[in-house]
């Protein structure tokens, strides 16, 4: 009875094994064909030329995505140089004030604009910047992704600091440590791979969102580098160009997708990278 029991055991550990696998291929397996896909489609038009120059006039054969990988590194620049400051200061405070009124209002508020729809981001910022100032432009692009990035970011903040053991800061207070700088060189660095996976995933997250730049940025033909105007994005470019009856078009689309389809990779790999290299144990 014994080792009819242990053999039953063995048995259904073995096949919840197996559906568990089998669900998990199941679950990647879309991933895969859609990463084949764009490789396939896109891995044609990637050539030199197609990384340095602008798109043609239709008709006309050759042209890159050279604007819009400018904009785009423009464009999220600027946006997480706005979201990060903000963003890890509001995790520090929700962290050390996390019962006060304030704090339960905040955190409620970033767990809302988590939800909330990327398009309805991209009208309020074209209320906000957009009609304010009577043009399109790549800083109002930014302010709606750096919209986006700070939920990320603040609870990315403030579940690391939340990791943290209280004896760290004890310790500092006990060696007579002001509160500043305890916060500053001590507890922040010691969270350094949380953040900074936090503020990684939150780029990655904006990279390829279209919906708020149709309404910020708008969009540019021509290389430009003046966050005042008009400026093109990779996501914009995909967006315009797919939904176009030209051939040339869409192959330019596809390479744009491969490009921007390496990018959150790459974002995704470095993330990665960042929590296992700056990782601390207690």
């Amino acid at each position: 009875m014994k080792e009819t029991a242990i053999r039953n055991r063995i048995y259904k550990n073995n096949l919840i094994k197996g559906l568990v696998i089998t669900f998990a291929l199941l679950c990647v397996l879309p991933l895969i064909s859609v990463l084949f896909y764009i490789i396939k489609q896109g891995i044609g038009s990637i050539n030199w030329d197609f990384l340095i120059n602008v798109p043609k006039r239709v008709g006309q054969e050759g042209g890159g995505v050279a604007n819009a990988l400018v904009g785009s590194l423009i464009i999220v620049g600027i946006a997480t140089l706005m979201a990060v400051p903000v963003g890890v200061a509001g995790g520090i405070y929700l962290h050390e004030n996390k019962n006060t009124r304030l704090a339960t209002w905040s955190r409620l508020s970033t767990d809302i604009l988590m939800g909330v729809p990327s398009i309805v981001i991209g009208i309020i910022a074209y209320f906000w910047i957009v009609m304010t100032f009577g043009s399109f432009s790549a800083f109002s692009g930014s302010v709606a992704l750096a919209i986006m990035m700070l939920p990320v970011i603040v609870r990315s903040t403030e579940e690391t600091l939340s990791l943290l053991p209280r004896q760290l800061k004890e310790a500092s207070f006990a060696l007579g440590v002001p509160y500043h700088k305890t916060i500053m060189r001590l507890v922040l660095p010691c969270a350094l791979s949380g953040i900074v996976s936090g503020i990684l995933l939150s780029v990655a997250r904006v990279a390829g969102e279209t919906a708020p730049l149709l309404f910020t940025s708008f969009g540019n033909a021509y290389l430009n580098t003046h966050p005042g105007q008009p400026m093109q994005s990779l996501p914009l470019l995909i967006f315009n160009y797919a939904t176009s009856p030209y051939e040339d078009w869409h192959n330019l689309a596809w390479g744009a997708s491969l490009i921007l389809l390496v990018w959150i990779l790459l974002m995704n790999f470095f993330t990665k990278l960042a929590i296992r290299k700056w990782r601390i144990t207690y």
